[in-house]
């Protein structure tokens, strides 16, 4: 029997260290095809880009504070690209996030000619992000606009009362953790919000306004929380013409002094290791065999979803019908 124990045990050693070595070749496999992305990459420290190139900056989704993208924008700033072309396909997101993005946009325009392309939606935060841009394109069938602010937030009060739960708290004032979901919004708490959202919205307006060249009459006009189509946008100033890339790319030429036919590479604004959907499997099935789970799926990207999205949101979304 101890003969039987000790073998046991032996094999279990090399189990693990046959595991241990097994995770730490995929880490160092996973590192090493990384730094090489990260050379080769459009968007690369090392990418190799001439003056003889454009830019392609994509913008998709939900728009939120994104660290990694201000940085790739900066480095855009500084790299060698011609010019700059931002293809925007969002419905917003939040009012920082969409702040943030504006920034460095605005800061990327004042050192590199800029056009803005609305593949088939820019509303809300997106809209904020096209208005950067000195020149805005759109499909005839894009939608752009949704000038407005949203705070939005669910209120189980019914739903506690209908089971029989009560939540207690003890605050240092009425206004603190105002709304809370768990009891009826108080006329305070509803004051306070509203004045949140008419301050940022002023801002938006402002911005709309003033990057825009619009008059008050015309700023009322759009600016009621509507989604316009691209051929009516055109008309009422929120873009310049209708078009696609190449569209923008004669104005860069016509407008900006960009060289004719200059090609177009697309820029990546998230990490290269982000980039690289095999990397990401990889290095989350590794971290699974470590037993960080949590992490694991966190890398893949899974728990990313609309409600993660926290503030004041500037966010187009079409009313939901029965």
């Amino acid at each position: 029997m101890s003969m039987e124990s000790d073998v046991i045990v032996d094999r279990r050693r090399m189990r693990r260290k046959l595991t241990f070595w097994r995770v730490a070749a995929i880490v160092v496999a996973i590192a090493a095809i990384g730094t090489i992305a990260t050379l080769v990459s459009p968007g690369g420290r090392g990418a190799f880009t001439s003056s003889g190139t454009i830019a392609r900056v994509n913008i998709e989704g939900l728009i939120r504070s994104d660290r990694d993208r201000v940085e790739a924008l900066e480095r855009l700033e500084k790299s060698k690209y011609a010019a700059v072309i931002v293809h925007i396909n969002s419905p917003g997101g939040t009012t920082a996030g969409s702040e943030q993005l504006y920034d460095s946009l605005m800061s990327l325009k004042a050192k590199k000619p800029m056009v803005v392309v609305v593949e088939g939606l820019a509303a809300s935060g997106g809209y904020i992000t096209a208005i950067a841009a000195d020149h805005i394109v759109a499909q005839q069938s894009s939608l752009v606009g949704s000038i407005g602010v949203l705070f939005q937030y669910p209120n189980f009060s019914e739903l506690l009362k209908t089971v029989g739960v009560k939540v207690e708290e003890v605050k240092s004032s009425p206004l603190k953790a105002a709304p809370n979901g768990f009891e009826p919004t108080s006329p305070e708490a509803r004051d306070a919000l509203d004045a949140l959202v008419k301050d940022s919205y002023a801002w938006f307006k402002g911005l709309v306004k003033e990057r825009r060249g619009m008059s008050d009459e015309e700023l009322a006009k759009v600016s009621d929380g509507r989604v316009f189509t691209g051929h009516q946008a055109v008309g009422l100033k929120l873009v310049d013409e209708l078009g696609d890339e190449k569209t923008a790319i004669a104005w860069l030429v016509a407008k900006k002094g960009v060289k004719k036919d200059l090609p177009v590479r697309d820029y990546k604004l998230s990490p290269r290791f982000g980039d690289l959907t095999f990397l990401r499997a990889a290095a989350s099935s590794a971290l699974d065999a470590l037993g960080f789970g949590a992490i694991a799926r966190q890398v893949d990207g899974s728990a990313i979803d609309r409600f993660a999205l926290d503030g004041m949101l500037a966010l187009w979304q079409p009313a939901a019908t029965n």
